[in-house]
């Protein structure tokens, strides 16, 4: 994870409103970041009930997630690392009647594994997409560019991966991670419109951590009507579908209560109302992981890798 305080304001984003009295507004864009969880299996189907109005989600797998089998929920495969099966698992998906039109590659490669990230050189990662992820194109699959912290390194990875695939990977949009304050996601969405100017932009994960809740409702607001107002993104997720207990990205980026129920920001991003539900936490550490860390140190714990 990168934080970046920026000094750039946006003044006529920075006076939207900070809360909401009635059910927040929906949006096309919206989706979800989740791994199931199996010791609290009630919560899998809050993401998917009649009042949630996301439209999209991934797991960091190449297959989807059994409790979200029948739900309106469309799953986009990634494939997290160093995969020789993900063109066969997507492909077999697709014969099977699977409506994949997106996915998603390589998340973090430029951070370390004790960072969540996947660590692959960029080297490495140009020949493992033109392998199993290239070959999609031709079934009409949208492709994602490797999805890069937002540190300086991050910059450097995704251009080092480009040369090194010599026009060879197709990318049709850019997903970026974000995880600090909203002038520094602004900043950064900038910097990433500017470098690929002839692709859209996904914004898989994000947050303002470590944060009290406060400012993790404004930095919510001001993001997601930022993301939706932006035509050249096209899909976001926010980071924080979890309980506020196991959060490391700080308790009040959470979703969900320590007792699993709804918080504002929760309820919002799914076209909520707010529900007054105040998030506390256990883990009280500095986010020293990448947001992706915590679902795979979750994943873990609960048997599901």
């Amino acid at each position: 994870m990168f934080m970046m305080h920026s000094h750039l304001l946006l003044p006529s984003l920075l006076l939207l409103p900070l809360v909401y009295g009635q059910n927040a507004p929906s949006s096309s864009k919206r989706g979800l970041v989740y791994v199931p969880n199996a010791k609290h299996m009630t919560d899998d189907s809050i993401w998917i009930s009649d009042a949630s109005d996301l439209t999209w989600y991934y797991n960091y797998e190449s297959k989807p997630s059994p409790a979200f089998a029948n739900s309106k929920l469309q799953f986009v495969p990634m494939l997290w690392g160093g995969s020789t099966t993900f063109l066969a698992d997507v492909t077999s998906q697709i014969k099977n009647g699977a409506n994949i039109t997106h996915v998603l590659a390589m998340n973090e490669p430029d951070g370390g594994g004790n960072t969540g990230g996947s660590a692959i050189p960029a080297e490495t990662a140009a020949e493992t997409w033109q392998r199993e992820i290239e070959p999609l194109k031709k079934l009409g699959v949208k492709l994602g560019a490797p999805s890069v912290t937002g540190a300086p390194s991050g910059k450097v990875w995704l251009q080092n991966f480009f040369n090194a695939c010599k026009g060879n990977c197709s990318a049709d949009f850019i997903p970026i991670h974000w995880y600090g304050n909203f002038e520094g996601l602004a900043s950064h969405v900038g910097e990433v419109r500017a470098a690929y100017q002839n692709l859209t932009m996904w914004v898989t994960e994000y947050a303002n951590n470590n944060v009290n809740l406060k400012e993790s409702q404004v930095f919510y607001n001001q993001s997601s009507q930022f993301f939706d107002r932006i035509d050249y993104i096209t899909h976001y997720s926010y980071f924080g579908s979890f309980r506020s207990s196991v959060s490391n990205v700080g308790p009040n980026a959470a979703m969900l209560t320590e007792n699993g129920k709804l918080t504002d920001l929760g309820s919002w991003y799914l076209g909520g109302a707010a529900t007054g539900n105040v998030p506390h936490g256990a883990a009280g550490r500095n986010a020293i992981f990448t947001g992706s860390t915590i679902i795979i140190i979750l994943a873990s714990i609960w048997g599901l890798v």
